[in-house]
């Protein structure tokens, strides 16, 4: 039996700790960049189980941030507790970071990072705010709900795009991604996908996205994507995912240099034997699904015999991460707990 966590938090001792670990995202495209309907942006998306995020909000004598891979996370790691300190009060919290993608790379380290800090945080707090809330407090989630959805159920996504009055994407479809399909990741460390002021200009200056267009990526989600999932079917699945990216690829080409950001990737991903590639989000990293463990490992071959020579080429094979999020609380007489994003199991020791 699972009761919501705010029926148990007044019998539970107060908590301590609070470890939050966040799955990977992988954005597969957008629907409608131009609201032809009305409503923009509309996303395909997937969690995966790694490179993930995993991070530790400890009550402390003051704020502080320790393992940060950057300068520049742990200022963003600081400014988010500043905003929930003002939200939520709570005493001082010092942040551990275990370990994070690197930032700018298209798996969705920021809003992932944004999330498992404001959970953390909230919980030790005494808090149980919904994602959506923590990602609006953030500065998340203005244009892909991905990120905010894979966070609390995995798997593979399709949201809305942002309503009026800026409510949150929502979700309007959400699919157990097969376990015995595979992605293979590759990225290209020497760069980092557009973000901040640059990437609001390159939006700012695209062409208007034709309707035709955007109805075409729609019809291939609803009709190829969605029922390939549904019945396992990988060749349908493969060649809709890759139909939406080349669409959509050559529609950001002009303010990101091509189909793929980075030219490395793409020769990487030319090699590889599937009709299922793309970049996810600004890129670098591209992906390229397969039907299996050993396919997968046979791309990863090409992919590495195609970038042999090529400095700072990363690859790596992961699976689909079909549940969200994980926090394992801490409470003060010693006891841990691990709880669901949104519950706690009753049969804790």
């Amino acid at each position: 039996m699972q009761l919501p966590f705010n029926s148990l938090r007044d019998r539970l001792p107060p908590l301590s700790a609070v470890t939050v670990d966040a799955p990977a995202r992988l954005h597969l495209g957008f629907l409608d960049p131009n609201a032809s309907l009305g409503r923009a942006f509309g996303s395909i998306g997937l969690a995966v189980d790694a490179p993930g995020t995993r991070i530790t909000a400890r009550l402390a004598d003051e704020d502080g941030v320790t393992g940060a891979r950057s300068e520049a996370q742990r200022a963003r790691i600081e400014q988010y507790l500043n905003l929930l300190h003002a939200a939520y009060g709570a005493p001082p919290v010092a942040v551990q970071v275990h370990h994070a993608p690197r930032a700018h790379s298209g798996v969705g380290s920021g809003t992932q990072l944004a999330l498992a800090v404001g959970t953390a945080f909230a919980r030790l707090a005494g808090r149980t705010p919904a994602s959506t809330e923590l990602a609006r407090l953030l500065g998340r989630g203005a244009r892909s709900g991905i990120g905010m959805l894979g966070f609390d159920h995995g798997g593979l996504i399709v949201d809305g795009g942002p309503g009026d009055h800026k409510r949150p994407p929502p979700m309007l479809s959400r699919q157990v991604f097969p376990d015995a399909w595979r992605v293979l990741l590759i990225d290209d460390t020497r760069r980092e996908g557009l973000h901040g002021d640059a990437e609001r200009h390159a939006l700012a200056a695209l062409a208007p996205f034709p309707q035709t267009l955007a109805a075409h990526l729609c019809h291939l989600v609803l009709m190829r994507v969605l029922p390939g999932i549904a019945e396992h079917n990988f060749d349908a699945f493969a060649e809709g995912i890759g139909e939406v990216q080349q669409t959509i690829g050559e529609y950001f080409a002009p303010v990101q240099g091509g189909v793929f950001s980075s030219p490395a990737v793409a020769a990487a991903l030319d090699a590889v034997d599937t009709p299922g590639i793309g970049q996810t989000s600004w890129g670098p990293t591209g992906f390229a699904f397969f039907r299996s463990v050993q396919d997968a490992q046979q791309g990863l071959s090409a992919a590495l015999d195609a970038t042999r020579g090529t400095s700072g080429i990363a690859c790596s094979v992961v699976a689909a991460a079909n549940r969200g999020g994980a926090i394992h609380a801490t409470h003060a007489t010693h006891t841990t707990r691990t709880l669901g994003m949104q519950r706690c199991k009753t049969d804790c020791p």
